[in-house]
């Protein structure tokens, strides 16, 4: 697994930058032959963004098992004292980083989006863990846990038959024991307001219908004006609607791609499209695949581990 660092003011081959004085973004890039959108291991092997100390977000998801080390782990302007063990959930877009820690021990567990295609509802509980990320574990809690992310290592590094299936079954039992855990006491400076209308955005993307595929749709649909809701989305995203809406829309046909029999014709038309070309040349310009290459991957192997999912906009560190 390796990853790279976009720095503010620098843009990528697929068009993207985080934006003259943003904060850098950190994006996944897993190699041959697991293929997989998926990482596991512990701060060392992950590598050194794993513990950054200076404010950065990521475009996948991360959650990490601490058992040791002292210091703080600061999210979106909440810092959370160490006091091992915890389980940190940290959604794409969010703003994080490290700070005086030592000691720092434990494991890092890093997927995309494109890893829970066909899994909806663990996307759905990632984003409620975001909004609440750090979780004190008792030793019953820790015990699980600490199970969990065993056995999910195990089957990372062995690459058995059918591994994929048991790592995101191993994950979503992770996710939906940590979503019954209640929340963490604050400490220090609570999160700034995010701004309404962003909220309401974010809830829109998310939503389980056909999107507004414009954001002068959105924009008319969240009654407010087109000017309005770049300016929200932007300062509480670092990203404006219009990528935000790309993104979901190559996600979604991604998921229709790997999930249903559709043709590309079909899936064209659910996202927008109504000329399946311009749909075809879309799709390639921003996972460098093309719908046919993509669904022959067979939903395990996507050309492009960039693409992560819209999290609820967090606040600008």
């Amino acid at each position: 697994m390796r990853g790279s660092t976009v720095l503010p003011g620098t843009t990528q081959g697929n068009g993207s930058d985080p934006g003259t004085g943003g904060l850098p973004v950190h994006r996944l890039e897993v190699p041959m032959p697991n293929a997989l959108p998926f990482a596991i291991g512990t701060f060392d092997t992950i590598g050194p963004m794993s513990r950054a100390s200076f404010p950065h977000r990521h475009t996948f998801h991360e959650i990490v098992y601490v058992t040791g080390g002292t210091g703080s782990h600061v999210v979106d302007l909440t810092r959370f004292t160490l006091r091992p063990p915890h389980l940190c959930f940290i959604a794409p877009g969010q703003v994080h980083y490290w700070d005086g820690v030592r000691g720092l021990e434990g494991c890092v567990v890093v997927f995309t989006d494109d890893f829970l295609l066909e899994r909806p509802a663990d996307r759905a509980l990632l984003r409620r863990l975001g909004r609440r990320p750090w979780l004190e574990l008792p030793e019953r809690d820790a015990a699980w846990a600490a199970h969990l992310v065993a056995e999910m290592d195990h089957e990372y590094r062995t690459g058995a038959e059918g591994f994929g299936g048991v790592l995101r079954a191993l994950l979503h039992v992770l996710v939906v024991r940590a979503a019954r855990l209640p929340a963490p006491g604050r400490t220090h400076q609570p999160p700034a307001r995010t701004p309404q209308v962003a909220t309401r955005f974010v809830a829109l993307v998310n939503a389980p219908h056909t999107l507004p595929w414009s954001v002068r749709e959105c924009a008319g649909h969240l009654g407010v004006s087109v000017s309005h809701l770049n300016e929200a989305v932007k300062t509480a995203m670092g990203r404006t609607p219009g990528e935000l809406l790309r993104q979901a829309r190559v996600h979604e046909a991604k998921r229709l791609l790997a999930c249903t029999d559709l043709t590309v014709r079909q899936v064209a038309d659910r996202v927008g499209f109504g000329d399946p070309a311009y749909f075809c040349r879309f799709f390639r310009r921003e996972t460098g695949a093309t719908p046919g290459d993509f669904r022959r991957g067979d939903g395990d192997i996507h050309h492009d581990h960039r693409i992560a999912s819209i999290a609820p906009p967090g606040p600008r560190a």
